[in-house]
Order: structure tokens, then sequence, then C-alpha cells
């Protein structure tokens, strides 16, 4: 079993800054893919970012690209995902995920771990 907790969400301006961070706990062993998706109001659950257990590899969603940063610290069991440059349309509630899974994957089905969320709204 792993334990996730998201943390960082808030209201920003367009433009503005927020980073989220998740923690895990329990069974965080080795090859532990993770990644962050996101849900809008009236929306379906929409892949954002992800990373491979060593971080050697990340895969973002199109409409995040050259904005948005996943990064991990295994020896802290943390995941971040640094938002920079935010738009009204990346309004949300962020979930964290994680999977036994190798590969930076962008299925929400791989990942059988998830947070409760962190709600993230950017006025215009």
């Amino acid at each position: 079993q792993v334990l996730l907790v998201e943390s960082g969400g808030g209201l920003v301006q367009a433009g503005g800054s927020l980073r989220l961070s998740c923690a895990a706990s329990g069974r965080t062993a080795i090859n532990i893919g993770m990644g962050w998706f996101r849900q809008a109001p009236g929306k379906e659950r929409e892949f954002v970012a992800a990373i491979t257990w060593r971080g050697e590899s990340t895969n973002y969603a199109d409409s995040v690209k050259g904005r948005f940063t996943i990064s991990r610290d295994n020896a802290k069991n943390m995941v971040y995902l640094q938002m920079n440059d935010l738009k009204p349309e990346d309004t949300a509630v962020y979930f964290c995920a994680a999977g036994r899974l190798v590969r930076a994957s962008n299925s929400a089905s791989n990942y059988g771990y998830w947070g409760q969320g962190t709600q993230v709204t950017v006025s215009s």
C-alpha cells in the first residue's frame, strides 16, 4: 500500500507560479513511477506529467510543456510539480499518482495509488 498526500495548491493570478508537493509513504519500493493528473469541473481527469523511478525520463501533456516541471526526491519520498506561467485553464484539482511501472506513463489506468487532490485556482 502506498499513501499519497498532496499539498501546495491555492489561488494564484494568471502568469503566476505554484509548486505542488506529493509525500509518499508506505511500500515505496523501487520502480514506482509517479504522475500528476488534474480534473476540472465537468471534465474528465487528464494527464499532466509523469516521471520514472530514477527521474531519467519525464513525460508531459502538450498543454503544459515548457511551463510545468516534474521532479522527485527519492530520499525524501517526495514528488514535485513546479507550475509556471499559470493560465485560467489550469484551474483544476491536481492529483498525485503512483504505480509500479518503469516508464513515465500518461495513462491513469497504470497508476494504482492516488492522493486526495489539491485545488489549484488561477484567476484571470
